[in-house]
């Protein structure tokens, strides 16, 4: 991980990953008064077949060392990133904003979708497993994601950066 002092000419450090890392790691609840200024909404922006960027809300989750969302195949981003899989995703946190560009793939592995359903019902979503085993249903979700069954998305990023919000303040690149 290559890290890129984007406050440098205001004399102050670059953020650690380290402390991103495990801010991330307490989870972004989107329940109201939960976080954020208000609480956590992850932006996804996927590119449209015209290229113009189409950006919409969804429900991320920090796990594994990335991000995880999920939607149904006939949503614009699902169909967008079965076109062309570059990505971007946006979260507010408290001690920071955060930017994350690169790809979304879908994941079918049974096993982690498995593992992601339980951290989404821990988070209180409660996503289960469909009678495939390869996605996942539940008796709601946010109208973005269109009916079920909703596929798992793994986003590996190639950059990220941060903008602290609070003191001492800083903004940082990280490249993979």
């Amino acid at each position: 991980m290559i890290t890129t002092n984007l406050a440098d000419l205001y004399g102050l450090p670059p953020m650690e990953w380290t402390d991103v890392e495990a801010r991330l790691a307490h989870g972004l609840s989107q329940a109201p008064g939960s976080g954020g200024p208000d609480r956590h909404t992850c932006w996804m922006t996927t590119v449209n077949a015209d290229g113009s960027p189409h950006v919409t809300g969804i429900g991320a989750l920090w796990a594994e060392g990335t991000f995880w969302f999920e939607t149904g195949a006939g949503t614009r981003k699902g169909r967008n990133l079965a076109r062309d899989p570059r990505c971007a995703l946006a979260v507010a946190t408290h001690d920071f904003d955060l930017v994350v560009e690169g790809s979304a793939a879908p994941v079918t592995d049974p096993e982690t979708v498995a593992a992601r359903a339980a951290d989404w019902a821990a988070e209180g979503w409660p996503a289960r497993v469909d009678d495939t085993g390869t996605a996942l249903t539940a008796d709601y979700s946010a109208p973005s994601a269109g009916p079920p069954p909703w596929t798992v998305y793994r986003v590996t990023a190639r950059t990220m950066t941060g903008l602290a919000t609070v003191a001492p303040g800083g903004a940082t690149r990280w490249t993979l």
